[in-house]
């Protein structure tokens, strides 16, 4: 199955798709994503597996990196480092990452991220460093 993301104006990747993540809001230097608490997603005690943080904060400091307004030109890129820090287990039942773009140039980006669920609670947060990849 696939489904287009009318924020992106392209197919959501497998590796989304297969989380459940859905990019919910996208401008320049910042984005938006959601995520359904679901059982899959949770580790042999019972909580959110940490790759799973990992990989919405990673994911959405990406984004926030990428926006070029035009989905007939998309930018991509590669993360070079990424750090994370693990706060607390959700309460709720949707987990919210936002990212935002700090910095960088011609070629690099750096950016953070948090990670909240629907009660407000703070779950992890991010600093990441980003390579633009060639057009």
């Amino acid at each position: 199955m696939t489904a287009e993301d009318p924020l992106l104006g392209e197919t959501t990747y497998a590796f989304s798709r297969h989380l459940g993540l859905e990019l919910v809001g996208w401008s320049k230097d910042y984005a938006r994503m959601s995520l359904p608490v679901e059982a899959f997603l949770r580790n042999r005690h019972g909580a959110i597996h940490g790759g799973v943080h990992a990989s919405m904060l990673d994911t959405v400091m990406g984004y926030a990196g990428c926006w070029t307004g035009d989905p007939d030109q998309p930018q991509m890129c590669l993360t070079l480092s990424l750090n994370v820090q693990y706060l607390s287990r959700p309460l709720g039942t949707v987990l919210f990452a936002e990212g935002r773009r700090t910095g960088g140039g011609k070629s690099t980006f750096f950016a953070e991220a948090d990670i909240k669920d629907d009660t407000g609670e703070l779950i992890a947060t991010g600093t990441g460093v980003f390579r633009y990849r060639r057009r």
